[in-house]
């Protein structure tokens, strides 16, 4: 079954055989079917058709998606253009602003980034509108523990961003002591100024990229998509 179209299928295809992804499958079906979904089901693996394994240098992880109408767009922490942007993506921009001097752009997308080898990844990939973690236990997080522990695997070093205390359990998943974790508070508007103001995660990546012999993330934004 070709789902990503790149190195993600033979990688996780052992993964969608499994019980656990068969049921998770079927009651997305039926949840698609009877209640309003977000993301669309088209972009449920958008991360991953952006981002192939080879290419991920870095994993941004958040906790599910945006759950206000025509928000999420499959991608942790982005909106689709035109969408106003939230309050904890205004914060990292403005994070992004004070670490690296980069303006910010005037959307919430942030394929650019996905693009650049930034693996935009939420433990849960769906949610019901208007009801955040609706689909916390009906077994993404399965799937997503897989993801990051494939990930660890890389013999390239890539930096794991944890935003949150729910980002940060998943550490110890991390076993690999090539790659970077970098923790802190969530960049939402209750604790932002609790850490994650001043942590500077984008230039702390590239530094470790560039020590480790890869190229740095281009943190830039663009306004023409």
């Amino acid at each position: 079954m070709k789902v990503f179209h790149n190195s993600w299928d033979d990688l996780l295809k052992e993964e969608f055989q499994k019980d656990y992804y068969k049921n998770l499958r079927e009651l997305l079906v039926d949840e698609y079917r009877h209640y309003t979904i977000f993301p669309p089901a088209r972009q449920l693996f958008y991360a991953f058709d952006l981002t192939p394994y080879e290419d991920v240098r870095c994993v941004i992880l958040g906790q599910d998606p945006y759950h206000n109408i025509g928000q999420a767009e499959g991608l942790a922490f982005s909106v689709k253009q035109g969408v106003r942007v939230p309050p904890s993506l205004q914060n990292i921009y403005k994070e992004l602003e004070a670490d690296l001097g980069i303006t910010p752009p005037h959307h919430g997308s942030l394929i650019d980034w996905a693009k650049s080898g930034v693996l935009l990844l939420n433990t849960t990939l769906s949610v019901r509108a208007h009801e955040p973690m609706s689909h916390a236990k009906i077994g993404w997080e399965l799937f997503t523990d897989a993801v990051i522990r494939l990930i660890d695997r890389k013999a390239d070093p890539v930096v794991f961003i944890l935003w949150g205390a729910h980002a940060g359990t998943k550490a110890a998943l991390i076993k690999n002591p090539k790659h970077l974790i970098i923790k802190s508070p969530h960049p939402s508007p209750l604790s932002a100024h609790r850490g994650f103001f001043g942590s500077k995660p984008f230039s702390r990546t590239n530094d470790f990229l560039v020590q480790s012999g890869q190229a740095p993330i281009d943190w830039r934004i663009y306004d023409n998509q």
